[in-house]
């Protein structure tokens, strides 16, 4: 997949924050550790019916109408009312403010044109400050830093909420950047051009109004764009449907249609890949989620399709190779090139065959590829946890794999690279180690070594806290392995207040992370913590996500409640104080096991999720998932869909836990029309359950630092209620 493809991908899933931005992506469970739309955005809430009947919360998928809005209201009152009023409410308050809020937290971000750019958020700056030193200065205690964008004061200025996206900045002279701006949250951006070397915005520069638009530099003067153009020049999943090639000066109106994709297609766009030997400019049709086809633009603008399977995931350019994965096998003459290697196509040479760079094992998952100068580097997991790898290209086109020495058992991320640069950042974590920051300074000859640049402290007594793994079987037999945080004096007397995190969807990979606020509220005060690695997650490569598409969804679910029996049948805990968590695609999950098998959890934290699977494609984004969950418009799909949904599959006379339901208004990725028929249905069966509605935010459901403290401390408050302790 594309450039452009990552980000829609990671855009479209439920990461609260996207790989896109200036910042590294995160999970949804990260999000506690660190123009309106109208009901016109609810395709066919008029017409359509479930399970033979028609809808009666169908007006709760108006997002923004007075009448849903007054429900979304009191409900969020009397969640408000008990949670805040809890006495552990505000300790758990100030824990979650001192960490989020910690003047020593270390400053994270990308490093380009001779600088570390990152974007900050304080009690002072909660919209957020973009801002940059040089590398020898972030390397000391107290670097100095230049600001670049004040948010809170643009916002004031322009009378705009607006909410920090991304800056795409044009390689190499990263002089230029294409800032997007949101409000609200919302995954539509308003997109400026600004000068870096002024820090001021481009007066009559690259603009564009409020959409989900595509649009990256080709050179100084020129980009691809693609945005809301008028009827018809969107897809049904609400991306740009066509790009055009934009020249500096030229009205929006009158670029010309480069090329032009269907309506069922996820997205059509543009992007350029520069590199020190020459740049490549392609056009991506995005014909599902893990499909697509990719043209190669000449000077002429002439497009040459690319040889290249159709879900073959681009991951970088280097010396004139494409390289990225193979979702599938791939005969290549007398050779099988398996799923999940790495492979390069020689862009001047479309029938040469693609060649060998690594193959993984079984228990291997390449997470990242990325081009340094004159080195590519690899990032990936050998049974969940973080490698690099360099790979060197010979000058007869065979490549060198090498292992770089790093941190053991944990996570480490390629958080910055720059194919003009021989610097790299990495970040490695660990659940119960600080978040580190180093520099990887990538010379001829020997290999690099991890120059540590910073490292942040504690955040919560780690002392008497253990990391284990386990695995345990499945319905069908396949082992699922999880990680299990907790006390090393634990009484195994089913007693401890233990939640189970997952995600398993769109091959996100779920990995050690620092425990942050989790650590502080909850494993500090004798809670465990689980994190579960089950299928349709990225874990063990493409095999393990494709193991839960569609017709398979219930093996992730399957899975997610083999690890929680595991967990009770071990006595660790039982299902009086078992919660489970879960956002997005995760908010599906934990939606699913909730109806299922109620009987084994005794909370539920349902983050901006998706409940109603019989409409989620006729919402918002939800077209461009059909790929992960199938088309409820095919009556074989729908029939199986039925068997799963929750939103279907609440009855009556059953008994649920008390469930809380998070979301926020302004999402404009899962619709929170979701979230509320959810919490309605729950409501006229008299089941109890929890609500709670951030009328900002987007997916991330906050739209600043103190939106996220509130929303974090509600939900840590739930879930000692729930589940007893301190």
């Amino acid at each position: 997949m594309s450039f452009l493809g990552l980000c829609l991908q990671l855009s479209a899933i439920g990461l609260l924050v996207s790989a896109c931005q200036s910042g590294p992506g995160q999970s949804p469970m990260a999000n506690t550790e660190s123009k309106p739309v109208k009901g016109s955005q609810a395709r066919g809430v008029s017409t359509l019916e479930n399970d033979g009947e028609t809808d009666p919360y169908l007006w709760l998928e108006e997002i923004e109408s007075d009448r849903a809005l007054e429900k979304v209201r009191g409900w969020n009152s009397l969640a408000q009312k008990e949670l805040e009023s809890d006495p552990r409410y505000k300790g758990i308050e100030s824990d979650i403010r001192k960490i989020l809020l910690a003047k020593d937290r270390i400053p994270t971000g990308t490093f380009f044109g001779g600088y570390l750019y990152n974007f900050w958020q304080d009690e002072k700056n909660v919209r957020g400050l973009w801002r940059r030193t040089t590398l020898s200065e972030y390397k000391k205690a107290s670097p100095k830093w230049e600001v670049i964008i004040d948010v809170d004061d643009l916002a004031k200025k322009e009378n705009e909420n607006w909410v920090w996206k991304r800056a795409d900045c044009r390689a190499p002279e990263y002089d230029r950047c294409l800032v997007h701006l949101s409000r609200g949250g919302k995954d539509a951006v308003v997109v400026k051009e600004f000068d870096l070397k002024t820090k001021t915005f481009v007066e009559n520069g690259f603009q564009l109004p409020e959409a989900k638009s595509s649009i990256d530099w080709i050179d100084k003067d020129t980009v691809f764009v693609g945005t809301d153009f008028g009827p018809g020049s969107m897809t049904k999943a609400g991306y740009t449907r066509q790009t055009r090639i934009w020249k500096r000066g030229q009205p929006l109106e009158e670029t010309k249609v480069l090329y032009e994709g269907s309506e069922d297609d996820v997205w059509i766009g543009g992007y350029s890949m520069k590199t020190p030997v020459g740049n490549y400019s392609v056009v991506e049709r995005g014909i599902s989620f893990n499909t697509h086809e990719e043209f190669l633009v000449d000077e002429k603008g002439d497009l040459k399709k690319l040889p290249i399977p159709l879900d073959f995931i681009i991951k970088t350019v280097f010396q004139h190779r494409l390289i990225g994965i193979l979702r599938s096998d791939l005969q290549s003459g007398t050779r099988l090139l398996k799923t999940g290697s790495i492979v390069a196509y020689d862009l001047r040479d479309f029938n040469a065959a693609p060649v060998l760079i690594m193959e993984p094992g079984e228990r291997d998952s390449i997470e990242s590829v990325v081009s340094a100068k004159d080195h590519v580097f690899i990032q990936m997991y050998s049974n969940v946890k973080g490698r690099l790898l360099r790979a060197s290209l010979s000058q007869n086109g065979e490549w060198k794999i090498e292992t770089v020495k790093t941190p053991d058992n944990g996570d480490l991320e390629i958080s910055s690279s720059d194919p003009f640069s021989d610097t790299l950042i990495v970040n490695f974590s660990s659940f119960l180690v600080p978040s580190s920051i180093y520099s990887v300074v990538d010379k001829a000859g020997a290999l690099p070594k991890l120059d540590k640049l910073k490292s942040a402290p504690a955040r919560f007594n780690a002392k008497g806290l253990i990391v284990e793994q386990y695995e345990t079987a499945s319905r069908d037999g396949v082992m699922i392995p999880y990680f299990i945080i907790r006390p090393k004096n634990l009484k195994f007397d089913g007693k401890a207040p233990t939640l189970l995190y997952g995600y398993g969807g769109f091959k996100v990979s779920e990995t050690p992370f620092y425990l942050n606020a989790t650590g502080k509220v909850f494993s500090e005060k004798g809670g465990v913590f689980v994190l579960a690695n089950i299928r349709g997650g990225g874990e063990f490569g493409p095999k393990w996500h494709q193991a839960a598409l569609q017709k398979n969804r219930q093996k992730a679910f399957d899975d997610f409640i083999a690890i929680a029996e595991d967990l009770i049948r071990r006595k660790v805990t039982s299902p009086q104080h078992l919660g489970i968590k879960g956002g997005s695609n995760g908010g599906l999950l934990v939606g699913s096991v909730f109806v299922q098998r109620p009987d084994l959890y005794n909370a539920v934290v349902c983050q901006v999720p998706l409940l109603d699977m019989l409409r989620y494609h006729k919402l918002l984004a939800g077209f461009s998932w059909v790929d992960e969950y199938g088309n409820p418009d095919d009556p074989s799909m729908a029939e199986y869909i039925k068997t799963y949904s929750p939103y279907q599959n609440v009855i009556p006379d059953k008994k649920y836990p008390r469930i809380f339901i998070m979301t926020s208004t302004k999402d404009d990725r899962v619709h929170p029309g979701h979230a509320r028929k959810m919490a309605a249905r729950l409501e006229e069966y008299k089941h109890p359950f929890l609500y709670y509605e951030n009328i900002e935010g987007g997916h991330g459901a906050a739209a600043n630092i103190e939106q996220r403290i509130h929303f974090s401390s509600l939900e840590w408050t739930y879930l000692w209620k729930q589940l007893g302790g301190k």
